[in-house]
């Protein structure tokens, strides 16, 4: 205390002395230095595949960037335009990137929100193997060389490099994937708000892909049963297993508010709250157009042989070599063995280390769900070692990487801790995992991921096609309207930079009427094409090339590509 004079007398006035800041902690620079390295990693080969333009390979990906921008750039603008079958939030995540017409044409905007996923994902793996293979509240240093191997196996895996370069949604969806486990196992192990942190990741994630209701529900399933136990099955020295059944209540509201919300959404807009499962976009639709009949594709009305096609898939990701590609099954199998063989009887401070580690079973849950998917879902996986012999899907196997990355971090987690193994044969061990992983990511570069000749393979002659397309689409006046069906080729406008509001297509008409809406845009078009647009772009068999039949428009070029549909654009007025 000092004596500070005021106004003649002695008043007494506290000095308040500022603690010095706590040093910070490793683990947090452990954290900001795997952020810089993932952020290093996802901007280099965003460039690397900028320049070979293999960014906009994917057509799901031309379709996702102008799903978002047609949301402002349209005849129609509005969340209607977001569409129905595929869920809004990576759209609504782009626009903000897709208002320069630069970042629009080249798609830059659309790999933005994956670059950043594939951070948050790299950050993500390494928390949740972290917290979930350390024997106390503070991590130990076995548990940090697992999170290091399991992030080094996450985020250097060729495929997902690829996707996060590009506006598909697998690097965002498996960010949150990650983090929704990662919050489920903090609240397990005792963290109060990591529940809701949990449920509002799961929440994202089922705005996101399909895969995350099923999560979802598993998710629930767990919370629920813990919250009715109320922690009578669970030892006194887990007091963190009893959830609170206020706590599972929201959990429960918050996680069912996403599908709620889009089958609310589907009601309204469409009629029909199953519109984007049942309806004319919807896989089982797409499958019966392509195939002109029942499904044939390999596991369809099979859940055995549709779970063995995903795995391939799974490995088709992690290794080109079959044989290093059967070895990251066994590897993973043994390292999920051993770990719950090992770990269900060595204590920790938060109860057991198996109670802490059980969460990771979560990583399994692609498992169920594709095999359900691809036998009754209409989602075929077409893997190249596998009749029919080619590539199509191949990429959902990447939602197993977080698990095989898991389960090699539980084998290198027991190698460093077994007390009965001499320290050579650890290390050897360590070693001998590294090497194994070096070899598998090296037979993928020296192949190409696989993810990235799926899109070469099945977009090829398109790609060629749209370029020429957008060639003759750039020739016209720029203050013409067109119509166009711009469900299969709007890549063609978006290489000419043609705004999506010169344009007459199928999404400017009211949804809400079904099945036809005879004062739509959209269908004034189509009734009258003098009238209503300067020129006409019409694919053979689609909506807009019935309407021009008979009316004897001038054509101005017709383009033929093998395997696409020919192109005509005609004058109309």
């Amino acid at each position: 205390m000092a004596l500070v004079a005021f106004r003649g007398s002695l008043v007494p006035k506290k000095i308040k002395i500022k603690a010095a800041p706590p040093p910070s902690s490793p683990w947090v620079s452990e954290i900001r230095l795997l952020a810089w390295l993932a952020t290093c990693v996802s901007v280099i080969s965003f460039l690397a595949y900028f320049q070979r333009g293999d960014v906009l390979l994917y057509g799901d990906a031309i379709a996702h960037i102008n799903i978002a921008r047609r949301v402002f750039d349209s005849k129609t603008p509005g969340l209607l335009q977001l569409g129905t079958v595929w869920l809004p939030l990576p759209h609504l995540l782009m626009i903000p990137f897709l208002l320069s017409n630069e970042m629009w044409r080249r798609g830059v905007g659309g790999s933005i929100p994956s670059m950043v996923a594939y951070v948050f994902g790299a950050i993500g793996m390494f928390r949740l193997i972290r917290g979930a293979l350390s024997r106390s509240l503070e991590p130990d240093g076995a548990a940090r060389i697992a999170a290091w191997t399991a992030t080094l196996v996450f985020a250097a895996n060729p495929n997902l490099i690829y996707m996060q370069a590009t506006a598909m949604g697998e690097a965002l969806y498996l960010a949150l994937f990650l983090w929704t486990i990662v919050y489920f196992s903090e609240s397990v192990r005792g963290d109060a708000k990591a529940l809701t942190k949990c449920g509002l990741c799961v929440a994202a994630a089922c705005l996101t892909r399909y895969d995350g209701w099923f999560l979802a529900v598993a998710i629930a399933a767990a919370v629920v049963f813990r919250s009715i136990v109320d922690g009578k099955a669970a030892p006194p020295t887990a007091p963190a297993f009893r959830i609170p059944r206020a706590a599972a209540l929201k959990f429960v509201l918050i996680a069912a508010a996403a599908p709620l919300l889009w089958l609310t959404y589907n009601g309204i807009v469409y009629r029909n709250p199953l519109e984007f499962a049942n309806g004319p976009y919807s896989a089982k639709a797409i499958e019966r157009r392509t195939v002109g009949g029942s499904p044939v594709h390999p596991g369809s009305g099979n859940p055995l042989l549709a779970e063995m096609y995903f795995l391939k898939s799974a490995e088709a990701n992690v290794a080109e070599n079959g044989w290093l590609q059967r070895a990251w099954v066994f590897l993973a199998v043994a390292g999920v063995l051993g770990g719950a063989l090992a770990y269900r009887s060595q204590p920790s401070v938060a109860g057991s280390s198996s109670t802490r580690a059980g969460p990771l079973l979560f990583l399994l849950v692609p498992l169920p769900f594709y095999a359900l998917s691809v036998a009754y879902g209409g989602v075929p996986i077409f893997v190249p070692a596998w009749w029919p012999f080619t590539h199509y899907n191949v990429r959902y196997g990447l939602q197993l990487l977080p698990a095989f990355a898991a389960a090699l971090a539980m084998f290198v987690h027991l190698a460093v801790r077994s007390e009965g193994w001499k320290p050579r044969v650890r290390l050897a061990c360590v070693l001998g995992l590294f090497a194994f992983v070096i070899a598998s990511y090296a037979s993928i570069w020296r192949a190409g991921p696989v993810s990235l000749i799926e899109a070469q393979v099945n977009m090829r002659t398109r790609t060629q096609f749209e370029k020429e397309l957008a060639v003759w689409l750039q020739k016209l006046p720029s203050d013409s309207t067109l119509l166009m069906y711009v469900g299969d080729h709007v890549g063609a406008l978006q290489q000419a930079g043609i705004p999506l509001r010169r344009v007459i297509n199928e999404g400017n008409h009211r949804t809400w009427k079904q099945p036809a809406d005879p004062n739509g845009l959209w269908e004034h078009a189509l009734a009258d094409p003098a009238r209503n647009a300067d020129y006409v772009i019409a694919f053979e068999g689609d909506s807009v090339w019935q309407a021009v039949q008979g009316r004897h428009l001038p054509e101005i070029v017709e383009i033929h590509v093998t395997g696409q549909a020919r192109a005509i654009v005609y004058r109309a007025r």
